[in-house]
């Protein structure tokens, strides 16, 4: 009985959170999922929606198209309020603040009528080969294919019919947040990814927008970048209210009150380091899934050009260096499903959970070779920019003498899962000498406690900390963000003050830091790594990418 006075006690207190508007939300678009979750005022997820979605071939490039962005926006919002009226018998009609948030770059392109020009180029098109290496050189400042300003100048480079009726480009995010304020601004963060900011001044490095003014191409367009760009804003600004068209434009249903103030729009970056609590200078992310990224909070901007680092900055505005890999889990997981076929064979199948489990702790038992005995994998399904592979062809090889055990083989997927982000990462630490006193792993790998935490820690050769808080995800980050619109003026005016004095003072972790023998022992697998990449080359050329 006294469990059950508990819990409907804890259901009226928030609910009477609801009612006071003692919540914020955050709304993020990733690339399969749209996801909003609300919080109270302790960081604790209320409620939450998700819609499905993925992206389409459109004229070539990959897409989504405005009906899906304004529907499964819709959905996730309405899947989110139906969950806090099942719950807690309330009807959302205000919220304390939002905030949105979206898979950073690509290409949003309109007129002066605020009409869209051309359907919406997601960061995962490549078309932007051209631009990426001129604007890389004229700036001497790495600009990826998939950043914003790549798309622009790619288009003019093209001479598409719209370029010339510019009259404002942005990122989905911005897209969003701008139809539902009226506001043109992007979270410092999100901005980075469309051109260079300035960390000092957290504005667009000027003279990168005079060079690419004085372009010939740009120079005989109508328009010049700054008036298309949106306004940077670092966290903790207000970026304008809920307009009455954008509340209905959120929720048709007409419940939604408009005059809620919003945060600055970001990326899915800087969501990820709020989440992870990794904004701090000297602290890091690194984010595992189908692709891995690894994000380090930089002390001063690097010395030279190097194409394996992206450099965006945090939601504050603080300069971050990132190497990011495309292949990281898809190889590990079809070894791993065929050692579950074999063991269905036996007639003894066995779940997910105690698969990888048995099989990472293998890759850590006590008669493992620090160096994986001589075994060779190559992670690639598909390129790899920071390998130098066009495309992917995943190998697994050994020499005769190797010491072929189970737990050798394991050991040596893992350390190649990790070793393609590790050749940006060794930029910044081994040719920039970047310092980095933490870094904290967030993704399904690390599921399996200490597996590839450790394993991690050996490549990188820095402490590696999982949070629990860390599944939480890109939408729980950027509420989090929306609620530090409240406390700016309080105590924690610093936005990692704020994280480690308000969000994250409580939260559970554990660290695993390097053991020397690890070091040199994935060092010696990398070694063998890199100095075997020429065998993917041969690969490419000797294995069809359709052969089955």
């Amino acid at each position: 009985m006294a469990a059950t006075d508990n819990a409907a006690e804890q259901v009226a207190t928030i609910a009477e959170k609801i009612r006071a508007g003692k919540t914020t939300l955050g709304i993020e678009f990733g690339s399969t999922r749209i996801k909003a979750v609300l919080i109270d005022d302790t960081f604790h997820t209320i409620a939450s929606g998700d819609y499905s979605w993925a992206s389409h071939l459109e004229d070539g490039l990959w897409s989504y198209s405005t009906e899906e962005i304004w529907g499964g926006l819709q959905h996730a919002y309405a899947s989110m309020a139906n969950d806090v009226e099942t719950a807690y018998g309330e009807k959302l009609t205000h919220i304390g603040h939002i905030g949105f948030s979206a898979m950073m770059h690509g290409y949003l392109a309109f007129d002066e009528n605020g009409e869209l020009l051309v359907p919406f180029r997601t960061w995962q098109n490549t078309n932007t080969s051209e631009a990426h290496q001129k604007l890389s050189e004229l700036f001497q400042y790495n600009i990826p294919e998939r950043w914003s300003i790549a798309h622009l100048y790619q288009a003019v480079l093209n001479k598409e019919s719209h370029v010339s009726k510019i009259a404002y480009f942005t990122t989905l995010a911005g897209y969003v947040h701008w139809k539902l304020t009226g506001r043109r601004v992007l979270g410092v963060g999100d901005a980075s990814g469309m051109f260079p900011i300035d960390p000092t001044t957290h504005t667009y490095e000027t003279d990168f927008i005079e060079k690419f003014d004085a372009l010939p191409e740009v120079a005989a367009q109508p328009w010049k970048l700054e008036n298309l760009l949106p306004t940077p804003l670092v966290a903790g600004t207000p970026a304008g209210e809920l307009t009455e068209e954008g509340a209905k434009l959120l929720d048709p249903s007409g419940t939604l009150q408009p005059g809620i103030v919003l945060a600055p729009p970001e990326g899915d970056a800087g969501t990820g380091m709020v989440a992870t609590n990794s904004v701090r200078v000297r602290t890091g992310n690194v984010s595992a899934g189908t692709s891995i990224f690894a994000m380090v909070v930089l002390e001063h901007k690097l010395k030279a050009l190097h194409p394996e680092v992206d450099l965006v900055t945090t939601p504050a505005g603080d300069l971050a260096g990132m190497s990011h890999a495309n292949n990281f889990t898809s190889d590990l997981n079809a070894w791993v499903g065929l050692f579950g076929q074999f063991a269905k064979e036996l007639g003894t199948p066995v779940d997910a959970g105690t698969l990888y489990g048995t099989l990472f702790r293998a890759a850590i038992a006590d008669d493992v070779d620090d160096n994986c005995g001589g075994l060779l994998n190559y992670p690639f399904r598909s390129g790899e920019f920071l390998a130098g592979l066009p495309e992917g062809r995943p190998l697994f090889a050994r020499s005769p003498e190797a010491n072929m055990t189970l737990g050798n083989f394991m050991r040596a997927q893992l350390f190649s899962a990790f070793s393609p982000v590790k050749i940006g990462m060794d930029v910044m630490t081994k040719q920039e000498h970047v310092q980095v006193d933490s870094l904290v792993g967030h993704g399904g790998i690390f599921t399996t406690p200490k597996v590839a935490q450790s394993i991690l820690a050996a490549a990188f050769n820095t402490p590696i900390k999982v949070m629990s808080t860390a599944a939480e995800g890109g939408a729980w980050g950027m509420a989090v963000l929306a609620n530090y619109l409240w406390n700016t003026n309080e105590d924690h005016t610093n936005l990692a003050d704020y994280l480690d004095g308000c969000v994250f003072k409580d939260a559970e972790s554990t660290t695993e830091s390097p053991v020397a023998a690890d070091v040199i022992g994935f060092e010696d697998f990398f070694a063998r790594f890199t100095k075997g990449l020429p065998i993917e080359h041969t690969a490419i050329e000797s294995i069809d990418l359709e052969d089955k």
